[in-house]
């Protein structure tokens, strides 16, 4: 197998750093502002989108990209603060999924203006629109190789919303 280009190198150290410089910085604003982490966010922004603000444990944890181990931690973190429940699951299985509570609506309502000011600071704002759909469009494809089931769920979830432009 041929070594990388340096144009596929350079490109490939780029998308490197943005993957491990923007967790960090993401992680370090909403600890700030809120008192969450880019985890806990996670969670309480996939149940704040979710049918009924539930959602099935293992399907959380895909969402959030955690394991199930990590995610039961965060869950008992969130429930403490009284942000989530677990109840069984209203589909009539064993499974257990987790609520998003009035008072979590409240806490992601209130951190989501922050995140998103950073998100746009460090994403949208910096690139023009044909950019953006340029981003989108070669990020969903990486994915599409790393994580089939990942993209599958985000576009579930955000197609029901009409968020999901077409290709």
């Amino acid at each position: 197998m041929p070594w990388l280009t340096p144009t596929q190198l350079y490109a490939w150290m780029q998308l490197t750093g943005a993957i491990t410089q923007l967790p960090a910085v993401v992680d370090a604003q909403l600890r700030r502002d809120s008192g969450l982490n880019f985890f806990e966010y996670s969670i309480l922004a996939g149940l704040s989108g979710a049918p009924q603000l539930a959602m099935k444990m293992a399907t959380l944890a895909q969402m959030a990209n955690g394991s199930q181990s990590r995610l039961s931690h965060a869950v008992s973190r969130l429930e403490k603060a009284g942000w989530v429940e677990r109840r069984t699951c209203s589909e009539g299985s064993r499974s257990v999924e987790a609520v998003l509570t009035d008072a979590g609506q409240e806490k992601i309502v209130e951190a989501a203006p922050f995140h998103v000011r950073e998100v746009r600071r460090m994403v949208i704002d910096p690139l023009t629109a044909e950019e953006l759909g340029q981003l989108r469009n070669a990020l969903r494809k990486i994915m599409l190789v790393a994580s089939p089931e990942a993209v599958r769920l985000i576009d579930e979830t955000y197609a029901e919303k009409g968020h999901v432009p077409p290709e």
